[in-house]
């Protein structure tokens, strides 16, 4: 069965020592890496996939985005 396109964020993190980590919120474990932020973009499509793939194999849910919201909070550390 076909299912729609589908769209999911990405949260890149640049890491101190090179690359980006590249982590899905909506779905949970899925985070890979890349050296530079165009592999991590690759890299995150295909993490996606094979997540989605993985899914649709042992009959589970594929969970969409339509009620997901992201913000940032500032705060003032007090050191």
């Amino acid at each position: 069965m076909k299912i729609a396109d589908l769209n999911y964020t990405v949260i890149f993190q640049k890491e101190p020592e090179g690359g980006y980590t590249a982590v899905v919120p909506s779905l949970p474990g899925c985070i890979t890496y890349g050296k530079s932020l165009e592999e991590a973009k690759r890299m995150a499509k295909e993490a996606i996939e094979l997540y989605l793939e993985s899914l649709q194999k042992h009959n589970e849910e594929i969970p969409k985005q339509e009620d997901v919201f992201y913000g940032q909070i500032k705060v003032s550390p007090s050191l």
